[in-house]
């Protein structure tokens, strides 16, 4: 071996261990091996050379090394180290192991890097895009950078695949305080401005606006600038933009060439006005030769890996980014010519660089200046720069990635109940109008019959400004949500007159409207009619820039946009009193006279409040109300507004009644004031539902959880507080299951919540659809754990291996086990209440049985439980079937569900499941018996079977109406609720002492004769209060008992689900109310069933199949039930543009093979997919998903 021949090149120095170790690293290592090639220092002196495992040792020994640190994959080597320093009798370092860093989106493998720099794919060890620390250094890493991140990180003992963003974040802290602004303009895109009054000159500013230690630069001006065409495109004549350290300016002329492009504007300066905000901010470059530019290359690097993760069957090879580097050929400031190598700097709206090659000045031999070269260094954001300098204008293009990251934490959760109603400010009115001006442009390029593209780029601004819209107001944009949010204002307060003609539409201008609306329609009439008769389009043009015309015209007679259906305002007849109110609102609300005024009134207002609290009199009350509100008419006659703020609070009820004397006087003036009353009084209780569910299902599901009071938010995002009302439900169901699967000999039991990481990778293949999901305890206290420990996503790899102790005769089959638990998914979708929950409650059945048969039969007795569950006691409709396989629970032979469709969103979703799975986990488990007739160890057949807490969240979508929730009365906790009635003010003490007793006596009947009644006794609320309360929370029956039915021994049962009243005898009430119940359960199911069999189609043909699709139904059609044809299905189904902002754009997925085939399947049927030349299996339900 030494000499390097051919028999010394055959073998190798192996120290002897233990060929049977459990740890291969002790299976006789190989310690010494020939490679006969030069080495730098002792050339072909020595052949043979120790491996590193054994060299390592014994170097770290010799050099005195106290502490060994290495990465956990040397964990299985270090029995071996420390084996060679026994062996040898040398010292023992001490080995400290710690996580290597994964990052995402590279490579970490020299061999794999240096294939990289072979292949010429990068430009050497120092590419910008290498994981190596030259590489990142020359990116525009900072040493300070880097060991902050190291700091932050630690020594944790958890595997994490961490993103290059995080990295570059703490980078940013470093340098964004020190490195200088400067400008740059991208080359093929500047546009000049001629600005007037603009001389050649030139100021000192700070090279950083917020650090004066960084120092100055001086910025010229001239007549002529430039600017990015990004900007030029977004400027407007009679705009004002910030130009940045040098002031405003005015644009007053644009010029665009043929194509529409903008290729110079005309300016003029504003320079004292210094009114920065809300302006367009524009990055700029003077033309003058005292200023030369400077010529500047800007590079952009992205990933190597396109894959974040690769997984260990992935060859990186197919995942290589050919197309990683990018450049952008600008122009710079002068400042940039005096930039050195490794200089960084923040271009601004551009973000930070570090030069890598200095400006030249033009070469003798080549008469080229070298540009100067410029790395873009990453700021660890995930949101796209902008393009233009103004944030409010830019319409935002969210990608998914930046999507992702806005819902992380529980901002994206806030309880509605915290949540404040916005007002519409500034910049929301601002893309009101634009929403409303795009809307306009979009239906005119339909109405002209436009290119697809043309439509479509429109329609895509149009989505863009809704979406500013509903970060800026947190809310959807609706047509006219400039007047619903005017409502909004005013119940914040806010001092704006509720007579305005912008506002109520009611001004002269009211039969002009009227007009105006005629002309409208009978023009949008002709210019169908010209459509239907396909006239030419210089035809039709003309017809709709009338039409458009006669719409503006209609906007400023009457502050709306015209739609169809608008209720047309109408004019005020103008009484004498209304005459003195126009003379005298000249005055103003601000006013001396009109101030003083409602000093008064608020003191007397005060004065009013006093006397109430304290008891006085009503005659004397009423005298100060008086005085009160001729004082707030006086204000009305001075200013032409009702007062604001001041007089505070509520009418007296006095004070209404004497209002109806004079509504005469003013009949049509009166009706929109109340009206506003209305809407500030609900603003205020916030009680209802403020989002209807056939218009905002999302917002209409998330008001009826929490206002309902079944759900409370939590800190954690995707973690919800069940509340005792949505609890109750859980155990109804619960006391259900558990009942009835303990009749077939299931037995509870519970096991820990915890999954040893080993137990997880033994089942690899089941748990890969969990994966992702998986949450995971790396730490206790301040201490890394040993080996990360998993929290059940469910718990086949924790029962399993006790079923294989406890399991070894026939004797011992069969094993029938149910947990009631939680169990925690980290789901990456947005939460949804009950419906998608990173935590939640569920049962799981798992049992073993000695044959096939057994299992099977219990599978579908567990199916039947589930779908009794849906329809007895939550009145909910399923389709029970078998998943295709393609769906079904991995590591099972099949799986049974039941499935439910939401009729609100046009989707199914899977109620329950019960899982064969044969004897697949029996094997990987090792779960044998020993057969009696063969003697002979066989492998046990089980079965899993689960329903959770989603029975809620299902429930309250398909009952929930626009009053709130719904309930069933066999899951509801509060059946009837009685509510006493007719307590005024009139009615003795006695009388209403009688009347709660009667209350209470007719609730304590209903108890008795097993109804769930409650009383509601609370004298802080009034009866109607109650009765939206009890409405909304659901509760099946209100029962309202005033003093005229007690005498009559009557009682009035309202019904929640339609509302009907009934007039029953007190005497035979707990029979009728048990009635009652029963026939509203019996409603609730066959209004639901009603609904589902509408919507279940038929169908044979894929166009058909599309169009049933998109209205809103649940498919069923011949499938091969080949996984490929599945995902074409689901793919080619999906809409190919979104139109309207929110509206499903997945396409249909395989929900179940239904147990209740619409028919046989004939020779010559087709799978549903045209392209699918395979022979259908089934009929498979097929359609949109939860």
């Amino acid at each position: 071996m030494k000499k390097g021949s051919d028999l010394g090149r055959k073998c190798a120095v192996r120290a002897k261990i233990d060929m049977n170790s459990k740890n291969g690293c002790m299976r006789d290592p190989t310690i010494y091996r020939c490679k006969p090639e030069p080495h730098l220092r002792t050339g072909n002196k020595y052949n043979v050379y120790p491996t590193y495992d054994f060299a390592c040792p014994i170097v770290d020994s010799l050099e005195n090394v106290t502490h060994a640190l290495r990465t956990t994959e040397y964990l299985d080597r270090d029995e071996q180290y420390y084996w060679v320093l026994d062996a040898l009798g040398m010292r023992k370092p001490y080995i400290y192991s710690y996580s290597r860093l994964n990052l995402q989106n590279t490579v970490l493998s020299k061999r794999k890097l240096t294939w990289f720099a072979n292949e010429g794919l990068v430009e050497g060890w120092d590419d910008p895009r290498f994981p190596t620390v030259r590489g990142i250094l020359r990116r525009g890493m900072t040493v300070e950078g880097l060991k902050q991140f190291i700091i932050a990180q630690g020594s944790s003992k958890s595997v994490n695949m961490m993103s290059w963003d995080k990295i570059w974040s703490y980078n940013k802290k470093v340098i964004d305080p020190v490195v200088p602004r400067h400008t740059a303009l991208l080359k093929s895109e500047i546009v000049p401005v001629s600005v007037k009054g603009a001389t050649v000159g030139h100021k000192e500013v700070a090279r950083h606006p917020k650090n004066p230690d960084v120092g100055t630069k001086q910025v010229w001006f001239s007549p002529t600038v430039f600017i990015d065409g990004a900007d030029a495109e977004h400027l407007s004549v009679g705009e004002m933009a910030t130009f940045i350290n040098w002031g405003n300016l005015v644009i007053t002329k644009i010029n665009k060439n043929n194509d529409g492009k903008v290729e110079s504007l005309d300016a003029e300066l504003k320079l004292d006005n210094t009114d920065f905000k809300k302006t367009q901010k524009v990055t700029w470059l003077a033309d003058t030769e005292k200023s030369p530019m400077t010529p500047t290359l800007c590079i952009y690097y992205d990933n190597i890996i396109s894959k974040p993760v690769l997984a260990k069957e992935d060859d990186f090879k197919d995942y290589i980014n050919r197309n990683s580097r990018t450049e952008s050929v600008m122009v710079g400031d002068p400042e940039l010519m005096s930039l050195k190598k490794g200089d960084m700097i923040q271009i601004q709206r551009r973000g930070y660089f570090v030069c890598d090659s200095p400006y030249e000045p033009p070469s003798r031999y080549t008469s080229l200046a070298s540009p100067c070269v410029l790395i873009n260094i990453p700021d660890g954001h995930v949101k796209e720069m902008p393009k233009a300098g103004s944030k409010h204008k830019e319409p935002k293009d969210t990608g998914a990635k930046e999507k992702a990251q806005s819902k992380k934490g529980k901002a994206a959760e806030k309880s509605p109940q915290e949540e404040q109603p916005p007002t519409l400010t500034g910049d929301a009115a601002d893309l009101d109008k634009k929403i409303t001006e795009q809307g306009n442009k979009v239906r005119e390029l339909k109405g002209q019959k436009a290119a697809k593209d043309e439509v479509d780029a429109a329609v895509k601004t149009l989505l863009a400004l809704k979406a500013d819209y509903k970060a800026a107001t947190g809310k959807d944009w609706k047509p006219a949500s400039n007047g619903g949010n005017a409502g909004k204002q005013k119940a914040k307060g806010e001092s704006k007159p509720k007579e305005a003609p912008a506002t109520t539409g009611a001004s002269a201008a009211g039969a002009d409207a009227g007009e105006l609306n005629e002309k409208i329609v009978a023009q949008g009439n002709k210019i169908r009619d010209l459509k239907s008769q396909k006239a030419p389009k210089d035809q039709i043009d003309p017809e709709v820039k009338v039409l458009l015309g006669l719409k503006e015209q209609f906007k400023q007679s009457t502050g709306l946009d015209w739609k169809p259906g608008l209720t047309i305002p109408q004019q005020q007849q103008t009484t004498p009193a209304m005459a003195d109110n126009k003379e005298n609102s000249g005055v103003a609300a601000g006013s001396p006279e009109a101030l003083a005024l409602k000093g008064k009134i608020e003191a007397q207002g005060e004065k009013v409040r006093q006397l109430k609290t304290g008891g006085a009199p009503k005659d004397q009350v009423d005298e100060e109300v008086k005085v009160l509100l001729s004082l707030k008419a006086e204000y009305k006659q001075l200013t032409g507004e009702d007062v604001a703020g001041g007089g505070g609070g509520r009418k007296d009820k006095k004070g209404k009644k004497e209002n109806k004397g004079s509504k005469a006087a003013e009949p049509k003036q009166q009706k929109p004031a109340k009206e506003d009353a209305g809407r500030e009084v609900k603003k205020v209780t916030r009680l209802g539902l403020e989002a209807k569910k056939e218009e905002n299902l999302s917002e209409w599901y998330t008001q009826v959880i929490t206002k309902a009071e079944m759900i409370e938010y939590y800190d954690v995002s995707g973690c919800y507080i069940l509340r005792p009302w949505s609890y109750s439900i859980w155990d109804e169901i619960k006391n259900f299951f558990d009942a009835e699967i303990k009749k077939l000999g299931v037995e509870n039991c519970y096991f820990p919540m915890f999954v040893s990481h080993a137990a997880l990778e033994r089942e690899k293949t089941h748990i890969a659809d969990f994966a992702p999901e998986v949450a995971w305890v790396t730490k206790s206290g301040q201490s890394d754990l040993n080996e990360p420990i998993a929290i059940r996503p469910t718990s086949e790899t924790v029962m399993y291996p006790s079923y294989a102790k406890w399991i070894r005769s026939h004797r011992d089959l069969p094993v029938r086990l149910n947990q009631w638990c939680n169990v925690v998914r980290w789901e990456f979708k947005h939460p949804q209440p009950f419906l998608r929950t990173r935590e939640f409650l569920w049962q799981e059945g798992h049992t073993a049985f000695a044959t096939r048969a057994e299992a099977e039969d219990e599978v579908f007795k567990i199916l039947d439980l589930y779908a009794r569950v849906y329809e007895e006691l939550l009145a909910v409709p399923v389709i029970k079937g078998r998943k295709t396989e393609k769906e079904k629970f991995a590591g099972g032979d099949f799986t049974t569900t039941t499935e439910i469709y939401i009729s609100a969103s046009g989707r199914g979703i899977q109620g329950a499941t019960s899982h064969h799975l044969g004897q697949n986990f029996s094997k990987m488990f090792e779960i044998m018996y020993e057969n009696p007739d063969t003697q002979e160890m066989e492998h046990v057949h089980q079965n899993s079977w689960g329903i959770t807490t989603r029975t809620i969240g299902v429930m309250a979508m398909v009952h929930g109406d626009n009053t709130g929730l719904v309930l069933p009365p066999r899951v509801a906790s509060v059946q009837a609720i009685v509510v006493p009635c007719g307590i005024t003010a009139s009615l003795s003490d006695a009388d209403r002492q009688s009347l709660i007793k009667s209350c209470e006596e007719l609730e304590n009947i209903l108890v008795q004769a097993g109804i769930k009644a409650k009383g509601d006794y609370r004298d802080n609320y009034s009866p109607g209060w109650k009765f939206n309360h009890w409405e909304l929370k659901g509760v099946p029956v209100r029962i309202e008992l005033g003093p005229r039915d007690v005498k009559n021994g009557e009682l009035v049962a309202v019904r929640r689900d339609t509302g009907d009243k009934l007039t029953l005898k007190q005497a035979s009430a707990a029979e009728g109310i048990k009635k009652l119940l029963e026939d509203i359960q019996s409603s609730l199911f066959a209004k639901a069933k009603k609904i589902q069999d509408e919507y279940v189609a038929l169908s044979h043909d894929w166009q058909d199949f599309c169009h049933q699709l998109d209205q809103k139904k649940i498919i069923m059609s011949p499938f091969c039930g080949e996984g490929e044809c599945e995902e074409k299905i689901k793919k080619d189904s999906a809409r190919d543009a979104v139109v309207e902002e929110g509206a499903p754009s997945m396409g249909a997925k395989s929900l179940c093979y239904p147990f209740q085939q619409p028919g046989d399947i004939k020779a010559d049927m087709k799978c549903i997919h045209p392209d699918c030349k395979a022979k259908p299996i089934k009929y498979c339900l097929f359609g949109r998903s939860y």
